[in-house]
């Protein structure tokens, strides 16, 4: 099996991602099922950073917190330069999509970055997971104030708009929390770590894999795919992977132009790219009505979807490259 996957012209993550997806579309988790899932999701999310904080030095954590360069410029790609994208596409898809579906788009370009996807495909890429833990922790913990006050503004969409303190403490207890505890334990966990460094490489694909099936699933049982027309959707996915493609290039292409690091360059590319839809799906439950929520998350529900399936196959891209330059440098020095 694992020689077919090797010969295979597809990257078996992106594989395992696709066959998530399609699992989740046949067979959603429901009932009690979801419900252990969703914390199965969060158990691994959890672990995964305890992974991430035991593996990293506490002086490249102290360099990535103290990085501000590459912060600033992620957070600016996040929410000045996806909502303008946003609003430029306005007036051009609302006659191919409808007006509920620009919304969504609109919407979606207004989300914080994801978590833990970015951070684990910069980690594939071989970048800096340091600054890319801390800028999409700040992401998240910002967009929670930063999202409503951008929707208010710029969708005109104040009714029943409130924020409670749950989502900030999720992201402490989830992400923050492990990440030190990982940095606390790691002369503990570190020995363990190098001898079993084949296996541990998995949780990151694993976890991205399990938020994909969860967020799925929940879309299909909110019987989000009978509301829209076929080609409304297929509409909305060529503008997705358009959106995916121009922002991936923007996100390479300036970084290195500012003069950022090759490491630095990825996480800039993976953590300000990303539009998380386990923080977005929530946040749209509060901010809108429940009329017009399933049309409003379409869009985020695409756009993540196909930002993993690209990301996937540019970090692993990345990472191979990463690794056989390591290789030629390896040979290259003298015996």
């Amino acid at each position: 099996m694992r020689s077919l996957l090797s010969r295979s012209p597809i990257d078996g993550f992106i594989l395992a991602i696709l066959t998530a997806v399609v699992v989740a579309a046949v067979l959603p988790a429901r009932g009690e099922f979801a419900d252990v899932l969703d914390w199965v999701v969060v158990v691994a999310i959890g672990f995964l950073f305890f992974l991430y904080g035991a593996r990293l030095h506490p002086r490249q954590a102290l360099e990535g917190l103290t990085h501000w360069r590459l912060h600033l410029i992620i957070l600016a790609f996040t929410f000045v330069v996806f909502p303008l994208i946003g609003l430029a596409l306005q007036p051009l898809l609302r006659p191919v999509i409808g007006d509920d579906l620009t919304s969504g788009l609109l919407y979606l370009c207004l989300v914080p970055s994801t978590v833990q996807s970015s951070i684990a495909f910069t980690s594939m890429a071989r970048g800096n997971v340091a600054g890319a833990i801390v800028s999409a922790s700040a992401s998240n913990l910002l967009g929670v104030v930063l999202t409503p006050v951008l929707v208010v503004v710029l969708m005109s969409s104040t009714n029943g708009v409130h924020i409670t303190g749950s989502q900030v403490l999720e992201i402490l207890l989830e992400i923050l929390v492990p990440f030190i505890l990982g940095q606390l334990c790691r002369p503990l966990v570190t020995p363990i770590l190098k001898r079993f460094a084949e296996p541990t490489k998995y949780v990151d694909r694993g976890s991205i894999v399990l938020v994909v099936y969860a967020a799925f699933s929940e879309g299909v049982r909110n019987g989000i795919w009978s509301i829209v027309g076929v080609w409304q959707v297929v509409a909305m996915a060529v503008v997705a992977i358009v959106l995916v493609a121009f922002m991936l290039w923007l996100t390479g292409w300036l970084p290195r132009r500012l003069g950022f690091h090759r490491e630095d360059a990825i996480a800039v590319q993976f953590c300000g790219t990303k539009k998380s839809l386990a923080t977005g799906l929530p946040m749209a439950t509060v901010l809108f009505s429940g009329s017009v929520v399933g049309l409003i998350v379409l869009p985020l529900m695409i756009f993540h979807q196909i930002q993993l399936i690209m990301c996937s196959w540019l970090a692993t891209r990345y990472g191979r490259a990463a690794a056989a330059l390591g290789a030629a440098e390896s040979e290259s020095e003298p015996g």
